[in-house]
């Protein structure tokens, strides 16, 4: 696919809004790059960098951050009652993201210098993104900036993990586990947290009193759970528990209206309920891991990410594509099937680390999940890419 980067750019409909080349970088990189990881799996394609370390770094900057980076430039300028986002800064950043995300890709097929090229036009790009965000927290009179604060900080470490990965790949290897868990726990889960914390309950209309201490302790235990596994690997069992037992406690407090009749609301709705059943199925993974020494291929990691940040991804990248459109704000049998399938691509992964905790043969049940996680992508595109490119009206 080729984009038009010129003047031309300016009056296209595709760059018209922040969200939607974005959202359609982070989709196509998701299939992409997972197809790649497939293959090297399973011995077809050599990659010039190592399997894990492409597989843990694509999903964390070339899927989740510019998806993320979609929902952000929409609605962090609302959430701050600043002025949007002019279309030739977010225009200049996807640039950035677009040629990193190929050379990065590229790169690990072909040399790893290619690669480490694209991440640092990445982490460029991601260093704009984090400023122009600051800006904007910098420039709002709103009295109260809690939940911004949350988002901001999340992103800050989130670029320091970037660096870490940069400086993990070129000098010192020992850094990339500790950027992968703050990566994973103090900026996907974190940033993604502070939104969904906010939005969810507004827009199911759910009055409470709000815990204004709530994202910052959670954010203390996710530090915690970072440090003891950077010290000792599956050491983290308690503060999961306690972050299972905290989060849900909260959650249930809110009384969310579930099971809904609105699709666009009970897929927003089960990615929360993920997160205590995911931090529960890692305290569990990680106790057992250390008495018996069983593998479970990073359960807790992947039923967190999926269950919860990539739920809520697709829940919301469809609500902001449709509302955002001049579509109606409905589900149609497309997004049922759609927010269904999402289910489908995280108890597919929880099996294989489940075959893979008992000894037994899970390639066939990786390539399974594997290929429905593109399939997931390949189908939301279909539905949603014509949307965003030209701004189809949706039957």
């Amino acid at each position: 696919m080729h984009f038009n980067f010129s003047e031309n750019a300016q009056e296209s409909y595709f760059f018209s809004q922040p969200h939607q080349p974005f959202f359609l970088l982070g989709f196509v990189n998701a299939i992409v790059t997972m197809l790649i990881f497939l293959l090297s799996y399973k011995g077809i394609l050599h990659l010039a960098i190592s399997a894990t370390l492409f597989h843990g770094y694509a999903m964390l900057f070339l899927l989740f951050t510019p998806a993320f980076t979609a929902f952000l430039f929409t609605t962090f300028p609302r959430f701050s009652s600043t002025p949007p986002i002019k279309r030739t800064i977010y225009i200049r950043i996807f640039s950035l993201y677009y040629i990193g995300s190929i050379l990065f890709a590229l790169g690990s097929i072909v040399s790893p210098l290619i690669a480490y090229a694209g991440v640092v036009v990445l982490l460029v790009a991601h260093s704009m993104i984090f400023g122009i965000l600051k800006e904007i927290y910098t420039m709002t009179t709103m009295p109260d900036k809690h939940d911004l604060f949350w988002i901001l900080s999340a992103m800050g470490v989130g670029f320091f993990a970037h660096i870490l990965y940069l400086l993990g790949m070129l000098f010192l290897p020992f850094l990339l586990f500790f950027a992968t868990q703050i990566g994973i726990y103090l900026y996907l889960f974190l940033l993604t947290f502070s939104v969904a914390q906010r939005m969810v309950p507004f827009f199911s209309h759910c009055m409470y009193v709000r815990n204004d201490l709530f994202v910052r302790n959670v954010a203390v235990m996710l530090a915690l759970h970072v440090v003891l596994e950077s010290l000792f690997t599956h050491s983290s069992f308690p503060v999961d528990l306690a972050l299972a037992f905290y989060i849900g406690k909260e959650i249930l407090r809110w009384e969310l209206p579930f099971p809904n009749p609105n699709p666009l609301l009970w897929i927003l709705h089960l990615a929360l309920y993920w997160i205590p059943v995911a931090f529960l199925f890692g305290a569990m993974s990680n106790l057992t891991a250390l008495i018996s020494g069983a593998t479970f291929l990073l359960l807790d990691i992947h039923v967190l990410m999926l269950g919860f940040v990539f739920t809520i991804l697709i829940g919301f990248g469809t609500r902001v594509t449709i509302g955002h459109s001049g579509n109606m704000m409905q589900a149609t049998m497309w997004e049922k099937v759609l927010f269904n399938w999402t289910q489908v691509v995280v108890i597919m992964r929880l099996f294989v680390s489940v075959a893979a905790a008992f000894g037994w043969n899970f390639m066939v049940l990786f390539d399974i999940s594997a290929t429905v996680w593109m399939l997931m992508f390949i189908l939301w595109g279909i539905r949603f890419f014509t949307v965003l490119i030209k701004g189809k009206t949706l039957s």
